[in-house]
């Protein structure tokens, strides 16, 4: 552009009527080229297209050739060669079509006459301006029709130009060629290294998952003998304690002989120390059962407010006189469809576990029903666990140490057997403690309100 004008874009347009014609149009469209800053192969390449299509064309009546630069996104070198509709055989458009970048043919606007619209792109470096389209046009200035002989001396410089540059080509193409093989040399060779490593990787992951397989059997050997002897131990000891419990009550019955206070205070220690035993032994065979997969759930409507009423009165026989038993408000508790021995054994644990541990205060069991979940919390006043312990209480027959364990003794089974029943139940069991504050322990279980009793017909 210039002076607020718009440049035309056609450069120059000659007339093709000769041979001579043909070659200056080779030699035209190659300045052209060089003007526009191609690179040396599109020069000859854009040079020998217009050669091969003047050729096709000439004789055609009224031919021209036209070079230009059209306006659009894609910058381009345009080439229009026109004639005479009809004057002509149809044009062979393969030989430039394989050098160019875009090669077509079709009528002009009025349908009188015929063209073959030749396109090239310029190069990345080409400014578009008056200074550059004046030295373009310069380039396309009507040179003298060249002989014979210098169109053939002309293609022949033009010929060992692109042979020279092929050969170059063909050096590069070598040199890759030989840096592609050293490269494949190094990949085959890591290949070939990283599968020996794969190879020697997969032989100890065999052999490390056989001996893994070993253990595992062993184990599971191991679990299965510790089982049988909990289940034939626990039967074993059930039978004489339960006679010990059964005589010692006999002896303390309203009917049997008389006996003096030391006495029936010494059967009284013998008949609370074979319940714990016979309780013991129950807690064991349950969990010998749950391991096994032999514990099965029996759910049933279950009245909250009995089970927790008699949960309470046999409970606070166990704690002492400065620890208070709070329960919840039997109206609050309603009839859920449950298992109701299991779901005694967690709370027995639990409020056990709490009056063992808390010599002053109180343990508080609380219900809360959130449908489809319903929660037993139990908190306590006591020595609480410190926070390094914690990860282990769930371990069966880990104890937490501290004075108060050796105080009261036990067999670290019952929160294992809490959790182990709680998740048997389709719940979960969550404990949090404080040292010197005291313990909170969370049962949520699933809730499923009992149907109301079906209605009894009224006398008649």
């Amino acid at each position: 552009m210039s002076g607020g004008t718009v440049d035309p874009p056609v450069l120059a347009a000659y007339e093709l009527t000769t041979a001579q014609d043909v070659f200056a149009l080779r030699r035209t469209g190659q300045s052209a080229a060089a003007a526009l800053g191609m690179e040396r192969q599109d020069q000859v390449r854009v040079a020998t297209a217009l050669s091969e299509l003047g050729r096709d064309r000439l004789g055609c009546a009224g031919l021209t050739v036209t070079f230009a630069l059209p306006p659009g996104p894609e910058p381009v070198l345009s080439v229009v060669l026109e004639w005479a509709a009809d004057s002509g055989p149809v044009p062979d458009l393969d030989p430039a079509a394989r050098l160019l970048h875009r090669v077509r043919h079709d009528r002009g606007p009025d349908g009188g006459r015929e063209r073959i619209v030749a396109e090239h792109p310029l190069p990345a470096s080409w400014a578009d301006g008056p200074d550059a389209r004046h030295r373009v046009r310069e380039a396309l200035g009507v040179p003298a029709s060249p002989t014979l002989a210098e169109e053939l001396r002309s293609q022949t410089r033009d010929l060992i130009a692109a042979l020279e540059e092929t050969r170059a080509q063909g050096e590069e193409l070598r040199r890759l060629n030989e840096e592609l093989e050293e490269t494949n040399r190094g990949v085959l060779a890591l290949y070939t290294e990283l599968s020996r490593e794969l190879e020697e990787t997969n032989s100890g992951v065999v052999a490390l998952h056989a001996e893994l397989e070993e253990k595992s059997a062993r184990l599971r050997e191991s679990s299965e003998a510790k089982t049988r002897f909990w289940r034939n131990i626990s039967h074993e000891l059930r039978t004489p304690v339960n006679a010990v419990v059964a005589l010692t009550r006999l002896l303390l019955a309203p009917g049997s002989g008389p006996l003096t206070d030391e006495q029936r205070r010494q059967l009284s220690l013998i008949d609370s120390s074979g319940q714990s035993l016979l309780s013991l032994v129950n807690d064991l065979l349950d969990v010998a059962k749950a391991e096994a997969g032999q514990l099965e759930v029996a759910t049933a409507p279950t009245d909250l407010r009995a089970l927790l009423a008699q949960l309470g009165a046999v409970m606070r026989n166990t704690g002492t006189a400065e620890v208070a038993l709070v329960m919840p408000e039997a109206s609050a508790l309603p009839v859920a469809v449950t298992d109701e021995a299991l779901l005694g054994r967690i709370l027995r644990n639990l409020l056990s576990n709490a009056l063992k541990f808390t010599e002053r205060g109180e343990v508080r069991l609380e219900f809360r029903a959130d449908p489809p979940w319903m929660s037993f919390v139990v908190t306590d006043t006591g020595v609480g666990i410190p926070e390094d312990e914690l990860p282990r209480v769930f371990e069966e027959f880990y104890q937490v140490r501290g004075p108060h364990q050796r105080i009261h003794r036990g067999t670290g089974l019952g929160l294992p057997y809490a959790l182990t029943l709680t998740e048997l139940l389709g719940g979960t069991l969550r404990l949090s403690s404080t040292p010197e504050s005291g313990t909170r322990v969370e049962v949520r279980l699933p809730f499923e309100p009992a149907p109301p009793p079906p209605d009894r017909p009224a006398p008649e």
